[in-house]
């Protein structure tokens, strides 16, 4: 059984028999019919993946795993935030005239701070910092920058990464603010452990535990029946990660140098609405 279908399986229904609606409030989210999108929330939701032990695709449904990479890729290699950049098409809706979601994600992992080694932006100096010192305790990426906040289409969601090196092991705790549990919490992981590798990979180091800490895990009111649907599958073993061993570089990893072997995840064929 796949340790990341059992996770999502537990969270599911733990949402489902102690999360608090908000029915009877005021939300900002809409569906595309402008009715008001409300949830089942729960607060605090934290879970752990062993990235040595296996990779945390779904096998309840088809994990879309190639866009997962490339908006990953879009974010933290690309640094964009123009959603020309992307192949799928996740983010128009958050779009502007411009074609960008403002000052959102990659526009604020691009900026560049003057440190006493030099100027950096934030993932280059994770990737100093993870070679020159791996022992550090301040290896931080934070996208949640109030003084911008006003000028982002969509506060980020998944905002800040911390970063520890254990025993030539690369460890990361994921923080995220909000999360849409059905489309988005796997989507998620498996992004966050592709990024965990990817950085591994370019520091010489073997890609550890994740730990995705959620804030606020929602399950919206037309998604119930899909999830109930979802949780009465039976979990399978989980694919296994094959990664192009000639890339180091961190910027020259594409979404064809990472593929899934044995992955045989269940059909799926419900049409999931997502609430704006």
């Amino acid at each position: 059984m796949s340790k990341a279908d059992k996770i999502f399986l537990e969270n599911c229904a733990h949402i489902l028999q102690n999360g608090v609606s908000d029915e009877n409030q005021l939300v900002r989210p809409r569906w595309t019919d402008g009715t008001p999108a409300h949830t089942l929330r729960v607060f605090g939701m934290v879970n752990t993946y062993d990235l040595s032990s296996e990779f945390p695709a779904l096998t309840l449904r088809r994990l879309s795993f190639k866009n997962c990479i490339d908006e990953i890729l879009w974010i933290w290699q690309k640094k964009s935030n123009n959603v020309c950049d992307l192949k799928s098409k996740i983010w128009d809706a958050w779009a502007d005239e411009n074609n960008t979601i403002g000052k959102a994600y990659g526009y604020q992992l691009g900026i560049k701070h003057r440190y006493p080694e030099g100027e950096f932006d934030q993932v280059d100096r994770i990737l100093f910092d993870l070679r020159e010192n791996p022992t550090s305790r301040r290896i931080i990426a934070n996208m949640y920058n109030h003084q911008d906040l006003h000028e982002m289409n969509l506060y980020p969601c998944a905002y800040s990464l911390t970063f520890n090196v254990v025993d030539g092991k690369l460890n990361a705790i994921l923080n995220q603010r909000s999360q849409d549990f059905l489309t988005a919490n796997n989507w998620n992981v498996c992004q966050y452990a592709i990024l965990l590798h990817m950085f591994a990979a370019a520091s010489s180091l073997q890609a550890g535990t994740l730990i995705h800490v959620i804030a606020d895990a929602h399950i919206y009111d037309r998604h119930i029946p899909i999830v109930k649907d979802l949780m009465q599958k039976e979990p399978r073993p989980a694919p296994i990660l094959k990664i192009n061993p000639e890339t180091k570089n961190f910027y020259d990893f594409a979404p064809d140098d990472f593929s899934l072997e044995n992955y045989k995840p269940h059909k799926f064929e419900n049409k999931i609405q997502v609430a704006i």
